[in-house]
C-alpha cells in the first residue's frame, strides 16, 4: 500500500511538471502575447497550489521556498503561491503517540505528567502538542509527522527528475539559471528543517547570543528528551506582536516595542552568524509587559564572516560610486553565475543606482521597477538562498514595524538603532558607512539631476539591446526544441519498429535520431559560443 501511494505521489508530481512544460512550449510555438503569458502563468500557479494542497508533506515547504524566488519565476505564478499557509490536518493521536514512545524508548507516562491529545498547531512537517513534565513545567512538544521520511524520499526523487529536465529542456537561458544549485539549496533547507536537533541547536545559539538583551524571551529547550523527530521546549504564552488591540489594551509603548524588535534583528542581518529566516507574526509574540518572545528556529540562515565583510564592501562601493568593485563583490558573494561578464553587471548597477531619491517620486515608479526587473532577470544573476532568506526576514520585520507603529517612518526607527549598534559594536567598516549616510539628506546616495534625466533614455537603449539578445536566444531555443521533438519521434519510431519487426522503420528512425542529435549538439554549441560573446552585444 505504501509503495502504491509513493508511486501515485511521484506520478502526480511528474505529470504536473510535464504538463506545465508542454504548455509553456506550446505557448512559445504559438508566440503568445505578454498578457496571454501572464494568464498562463497565473493558471499554472493555481494548478501548482492545488497540487501542493492535495499532496501536502514536503511539497508545501518547496512551494513556500519557491514563492520567495521572484528573481527566477514569473510574478503571476508567484502571486498564486506566495500566501501558502503551512497548515494541514493533524495526524491521528495514536500515530503521534507511537512516534513519541519510539523516540523516547519508554511510555509517555515515564516522561510526562500529562499531554493534550489535540494539536495546538499542525504543519506539513511537524505538529505541536501542549504537555506537562513530571515537575509540573508546561512544555510545547513538537513531533515530526510519521509519514514525512517516506514522503521526503519520494518528493526529492521526483524533484531531481524535474530539475534534470528543466536543466536541459526548459525554454530559458541555460547559462542564466543554475538549476542544480537551486535544487541543492532547497534540499539542504528542507533537510535541515526535518532534523529537530538542528532547530534545538539554533534555539540554544540564539538564547546565548541575546542573553543580555532586555525584554526578550527565547524558549528553553530540553535536549535530554529531544531527538531528531521530537523537540521539547518551554511553553510561553503571548499575543502576536502585530495584535494592535492587545498592544493598546496592555498600554505597551509601540515606538519602544518597534525599536526593541529592530535591535534584535539588525545584528542578525549585518553581523556574521545565524539569523532567523522565518519571523512571521506567529513566531514573534509579545507579553503583557512588552517582552518579545521569539519562536520557531526550524528555518534559519547563516551569514559567514566573509559574507558580512563582502556586504560591507558592497555598501561602501555603492556609496562611492565604484560599480566595478560592486560587481566584483557581488561575484564574491555568489550572486553571479559562472561565466558572468563583470562589465555587463557594472553597467547595469550604474543604471539602477544612479537615481536621485529627491526626484524619483516624480517618476513612474511601477514602470521603472518593471524596467529594472526585466533588465536584471535577463542577466546571469541568481541570488543565493541565504540572501533570499535575509531579504525576506528584513521585509517581514519591516511589515511588522509598520503594523506596530504606523505613524512612524521606518527610517526614523532605523537610524537611532543603527547608530547605537555601530557605537556599541566593533563594526569599523560600518562606521564609515554610517558617517557617509549621516552627511547626506534623507540618506540620499545618488548624484546629479543630469543623471536622473538621462536614466530613462539609457533604460530604453538597454532594453532594446536586451530584447535583441532575447530574440537571438529564442531562435537558438526553437532550433533545439524542434530537434528535441524529432528525437522523441525518432525514439518512438524505433520502439514501434522493433515491436512490429519493421526493419525499414527502425533504420529510418535510427537515422532520424542520429541527425536530430547532431542538429541539437550543433545548436547547443552555437548557443554557448554566442553566450560567451554576449558582452560584445551589450557594450
Amino acid at each position: 500500500m505504501k509503495n502504491k501511494k509513493s508511486w501515485y505521489r511521484m506520478w502526480k508530481i511528474l505529470s504536473f511538471a510535464l504538463s506545465m512544460l508542454l504548455q509553456v512550449y506550446w505557448f512559445r510555438i504559438r508566440k503568445k502575447s505578454d498578457a496571454q503569458w501572464a494568464l498562463l502563468w497565473e493558471k499554472l500557479g493555481r494548478q501548482f497550489r492545488q497540487t501542493l494542497f492535495e499532496l501536502e508533506g514536503v511539497l508545501i515547504k518547496v512551494g513556500q521556498l519557491l514563492s520567495i524566488r521572484e528573481d527566477l519565476l514569473p510574478k503571476s505564478f508567484i502571486c498564486q503561491i506566495q500566501d501558502l499557509v503551512d497548515q494541514v490536518p493533524p495526524s491521528p493521536w495514536e500515530d503521534i503517540q507511537r512516534v513519541l514512545e519510539k523516540e523516547w524508548g519508554k511510555p509517555l507516562t515515564d516522561i510526562l505528567h500529562s499531554i493534550e491529545t489535540t494539536a495546538v498547531a499542525s504543519a506539513s512537517i511537524g505538529e505541536v502538542y501542549r504537555g506537562k513534565l513530571k515537575d509540573g513545567t508546561d512544555v510545547a512538544i513538537k513531533v515530526q509527522r510519521p509519514s514525512i521520511p517516506a514522503i521526503m524520499r519520494t518528493d526529492f526523487r521526483s524533484l531531481a527528475i524535474i530539475i534534470w529536465f528543466a536543466q536541459y529542456f526548459a525554454p530559458i537561458p541555460k547559462g542564466f539559471i543554475n538549476f542544480k544549485m537551486l535544487f541543492n539549496e532547497v534540499k539542504y533547507v528542507i533537510g535541515r528543517e526535518l532534523d529537530f536537533t538542528k532547530e534545538l541547536q539554533a534555539m540554544q545559539h540564539f538564547k546565548e547570543r541575546f542573553a543580555s538583551v532586555q525584554q526578550l524571551t527565547i524558549p528553553t529547550a530540553y535536549p535530554d528528551i529531544s531527538t531528531t523527530h521530537v523537540l521539547v521546549m518551554e511553553w510561553i504564552d503571548g499575543a502576536r506582536i502585530t495584535d494592535s488591540k492587545f498592544l493598546a489594551t496592555k498600554h505597551i509603548d509601540k515606538e519602544a516595542l518597534a525599536q526593541r524588535l529592530l535591535r534584535i534583528f539588525l545584528p542578525q542581518w549585518l553581523e556574521a552568524g545565524v539569523f532567523h529566516a522565518d519571523p512571521h507574526a506567529g513566531n514573534v509574540l509579545v507579553k503583557a509587559d512588552g517582552t518579545i518572545v521569539l519562536l520557531d528556529f526550524g528555518m534559519v540562515g547563516e551569514i559567514s564572516r566573509k559574507d558580512a565583510a563582502n556586504f560591507q564592501h558592497l555598501m561602501q562601493a555603492v556609496l562611492l560610486n565604484n560599480y566595478a568593485q560592486a560587481a566584483e563583490t557581488l561575484k564574491n558573494l555568489g550572486f553571479l553565475l559562472p561565466g558572468a561578464d563583470l562589465k555587463i553587471i557594472e553597467n547595469v548597477l550604474k543604471e539602477v543606482l544612479q537615481l536621485d531619491l529627491n526626484k524619483v517620486k516624480e517618476m513612474d515608479l511601477f514602470a521603472l521597477k518593471k524596467e529594472m526587473n526585466d533588465m536584471i532577470k535577463l542577466l546571469p544573476i541568481q541570488v543565493p538562498t541565504r540572501f533570499i532568506f535575509l531579504g525576506r526576514s528584513f521585509v517581514t520585520i519591516e511589515g511588522m514595524l509598520l503594523t506596530i507603529n504606523p505613524d512612524k517612518e521606518i527610517l526614523d526607527i532605523l537610524k537611532p538603532v543603527f547608530s547605537d549598534w555601530v557605537k556599541e559594536g566593533n563594526a569599523t567598516n560600518w562606521k564609515s558607512v554610517f558617517q557617509w549616510l549621516n552627511a547626506l539628506p534623507i540618506f540620499k546616495i545618488f548624484h546629479t539631476v543630469q543623471d536622473l534625466l538621462e536614466t530613462p533614455q539609457r533604460l530604453v537603449i538597454q532594453k532594446e539591446i536586451l530584447q535583441q539578445r532575447d530574440f537571438v536566444f529564442t531562435t537558438y531555443e526553437n532550433q533545439k526544441k524542434h530537434t528535441f521533438l524529432l528525437t522523441t519521434l525518432a525514439l518512438g519510431g524505433i520502439f514501434i519498429g522493433l515491436y512490429l519487426h519493421y526493419a525499414l522503420l527502425t533504420k529510418a528512425s535510427a537515422g532520424l535520431l542520429s541527425l536530430s542529435i547532431i542538429f541539437y549538439s550543433v545548436s547547443s554549441w552555437k548557443q554557448k559560443k554566442w553566450l560567451k560573446q554576449l558582452h560584445r552585444k551589450i557594450l
